[in-house]
């Protein structure tokens, strides 16, 4: 029983694990040679385990598409098994399903390899696995055992009390009363001794469940969170990453450090609770001693959810959480890459919109397709209007992207940092993408690796349906970019949310605020 709710324990931590808190399942969209594809992974809950693949194909005519897994930990390259073929869904040919194996915990590749009517072409996805709990036992499984060592244990107190009331007598001699003393003496011996036994396997079973928690099931890293207060006002936030056993344990394997995803290493949001109601990205930067620092722009009184968004060096992404409570904060305006918005207060009982006004006059608009369900994948458009309700034509890119999004559940249980390309780090990406090129490519690649790395993902806007017109970064820096964007995402629970959608135009991040209810599939 004991060992039965720690894993009903290890299933409610879970929810607190890795980057898209609450949402591990993996959605991309992008291009495989001619082919646009729509992919969705759905890493298994223990590892090792069983991923489940589907691909959509949204453009073009696609006769078969195959996986292969890749292990990827930033030091020792895997190499990627057979191909397995994904299977042509009965109700609709533009959907394939399939399956892969994943053996380890850490940074994986899903390539893609689709052959059709316009030729081949592929795809590479990074997918993070780690497990999230341990696998229940079957009830059935359960009964029997309990009725095997139920019988067994029985039947060995049986056996020791007729040894010792029998075992000395000649055959068809009738036991006397001391020797059917002893055999109650050997009963209860036994008993003790069977006893002791299932308590001594029942502690090792308790260590060993233990043991696994701490070594197998993923935790994010401790947050450390200090803000300190300046005489004139203005407030300086100080986080740092502790390091835990999980981690530890795969410090030699692993590349462990971290990597700029959109030209910083470390997103950090900042929600007001419960209200929600005052949002903030903001981008800290490391200092010597590896913590990270920023000035807080100016912040109302309250207590405030901290998601800090981070990349490893192999491409495992990571959001460690955190809390604290800040006092009224003067602060100077946005600067960079750094964004907030003020909202009205979040209530699961008021009517949702599909309107939000932005703080330049414009205004965003949701399209939604129908009513949300949990686990069904959606295209979540967002149309940006000027004052007189006519698409804008001067969007630029927002760290190398048409839109960021982040999605809230409203009890915090899920939180999701998405791009028009899926919910992947673009840090992640570019690292399976220049392993997945040729040989030309991969010189091609690492000649160019400082300025990706500065432009932090800006090739990757082509990704995006709603920058698909740009064809190279250095275009996409000239270019304005269209009215619309859209994410490709999954909710992972029913409930409520609340949705941050980040544009850039005419050098200001505008962040709509949306309300939206998802119901069960």
């Amino acid at each position: 029983m004991r060992a039965f709710r720690l894993a009903i324990l290890l299933l409610l931590l879970s929810n607190f694990a890795l980057a898209h808190v609450g949402s591990p399942d993996v959605y991309f969209e992008g291009a495989a040679g001619p082919y646009h594809l729509l992919v969705t992974v759905n890493p298994p809950p223990m590892v090792p385990g069983i991923a489940q693949v589907q691909v959509r194909v949204t453009s073009g005519t696609v006769s078969s598409i195959s996986i292969a897994p890749v292990y990827v930990n930033g030091k020792d390259q895997g190499l990627p098994p057979a191909a397995d073929a994904l299977q042509p869904s009965v109700s609709d040919p533009q959907w394939f399903i399939g399956k892969v194996w994943m053996m380890e915990s850490g940074s994986w590749e899903v390539r893609v390899e689709v052959t059709g009517a316009q030729g081949s072409g592929k795809l590479a996805i990074p997918v993070p696995v780690f497990a999230r709990r341990t696998l229940p036992m079957e009830k059935s499984l359960a009964s029997l055992l309990v009725g095997l060592m139920l019988f067994l244990s029985v039947g060995i107190v049986a056996i020791a009390g007729a040894a010792a009331r029998e075992g000395g007598l000649a055959a068809s001699a009738t036991p006397s009363a001391r020797n059917r003393r002893l055999g109650w003496i050997a009963m209860a011996l036994s008993a003790v001794a069977v006893v002791a036994i299932v308590a001594l396997g029942n502690w090792w079973w308790n260590v060993q469940a233990a043991d696994l928690k701490q070594n197998t099931i993923y935790s994010a890293p401790p947050l450390g969170v200090s803000l300190s207060r300046a005489k004139d006002g203005s407030g300086q936030l100080s986080l740092r990453m502790e390091e835990d056993s999980w981690h530890k344990l795969r410090k030699e394997q692993w590349s462990m450090g971290l990597i700029p995803d959109h030209g910083h290493l470390m997103h950090a949001f900042l929600l007001r609770i419960p209200e929600m109601d005052r949002f903030y990205h903001l981008h800290p930067e490391q200092q010597s001693d590896g913590s990270f620092t920023l000035k807080l722009p100016a912040l109302d009184a309250g207590r405030y959810k901290i998601f800090a968004d981070i990349v490893r060096g192999s491409g495992f992404p990571e959001t460690l959480v955190s809390e604290i409570e800040a006092p009224d904060l003067k602060g100077g305006p946005f600067s960079g890459d750094d964004s907030g918005v003020s909202a009205a207060a979040f209530s699961s009982s008021s009517q949702s919109s599909n309107v939000a006004q932005l703080s330049d006059g414009s205004r965003m608009v949701w399209e939604p397709e129908g009513a949300l369900k949990a686990g069904q994948v959606v295209w979540l458009r967002f149309r940006v209007e000027d004052a007189v309700q006519h698409p804008v034509h001067d969007l630029e890119p927002y760290m190398g992207m048409a839109g960021h999004a982040e999605f809230v559940r409203s009890d915090l249980s899920v939180f999701a940092h998405l791009h028009p390309a899926g919910s992947v780090p673009m840090a992640s990406l570019m690292i399976v993408q220049k392993d997945f090129a040729s040989a030309a490519d991969r010189r091609s690649t690492a000649k160019n690796s400082t300025e990706q790395n500065s432009m932090a993902g800006m090739s990757m806007t082509s990704m995006g349906p709603a920058s698909m017109n740009q064809s190279s970064p250095s275009e996409g820096l000239k270019q304005s970019l269209p009215a619309e964007v859209s994410f490709p995402y999954g909710f992972p629970q029913p409930g409520d949310y609340r949705l941050f959608v980040q544009v850039k135009r005419r050098g200001r991040v505008e962040t709509g605020v949306f309300d939206a209810h998802v119901g069960v599939r």
